[in-house]
């Protein structure tokens, strides 16, 4: 057999084969979504409109919207149309909003305007006293605190046992590689559309991805973000 059809038969074999390992999918490039935080407060001391909302066994979104929530249409958008249909679908997920008592009219205007008949049964609303939603929010690693009004537009992660979900570095490829300081990213603004469309999105389907390996008995927690941040660079507060 002439050189030139070994040849073109070694490509033609090896070429589907190269092919099908691209696609394989690695498991030692996976990252679980780091644990910013723990002992998230439950929500034991608030109010709801119908079935009793929990955090535990939960994958939520927690967004705190203040005493006029109707003023954050814009956040609440975002959230519904970004976050909440995307995946509404996916088991376990919820979106709960805590609000001061008091707001519960502004709260149904908002919730209507922003529905449009649409199935919003993961939607959920609390309603508590003021230095309940602060203890609940305390509990949270964040850097700024809420507002006079109990509002920021920054939403969080929290998995199914009441820990905070993030990315303890948070930094590009660039910054890296210039050694620059880490930045984590412990919330995420839901006024930044492309923070919501990129990087909590991508965050929430490795958390989903993390369950899905739990419940097939493959995942493994010794792998995390953290243990690829240089030793040199200053620790996390």
């Amino acid at each position: 057999m002439p050189l030139k059809t070994k040849l073109v038969l070694g490509v033609l074999f090896f070429l589907p084969v190269l092919f099908l390992l691209f696609l394989y999918p690695s498991t030692h490039n996976y990252n679980p979504l780091d644990i910013v935080d723990e002992d998230v407060k439950e929500l034991e001391m608030f109010n709801y409109n119908s079935n009793e909302v929990k955090l535990e066994d939960q994958i939520t979104i927690l967004g705190f919207l203040g005493a006029h929530p109707k003023q954050h249409i814009i956040a609440a958008s975002n959230l519904k149309e970004l976050v909440y249909d995307k995946f509404k679908g996916f088991k376990k997920f919820q979106i709960v909003i805590v609000l001061p008592k008091g707001s519960e009219s502004e709260a149904h205007a908002l919730h209507k305007e922003i529905s449009t008949y649409e199935d919003m049964r993961f939607w959920h609303y609390v309603y508590g006293e003021p230095n309940d939603i602060q203890t609940v929010f305390s509990s949270l690693k964040f850097e700024e605190p809420l507002d006079e009004q109990l509002f920021t537009d920054h939403i969080f992660i929290i998995d199914k046992d009441l820990a905070q979900r993030g990315r303890i570095d948070d930094r590009e490829e660039k910054a890296i590689e210039k050694n620059q300081p880490v930045v984590p990213l412990y919330s995420y603004d839901c006024i930044e559309v492309s923070e919501i469309k990129n990087k909590l999105s991508d965050d929430l389907r490795i958390l989903f991805a993390e369950y899905r390996q739990k419940r097939k008995g493959k995942f493994d927690s010794s792998t995390r973000r953290a243990q690829d941040i240089n030793t040199d660079q200053p620790e996390v507060q």
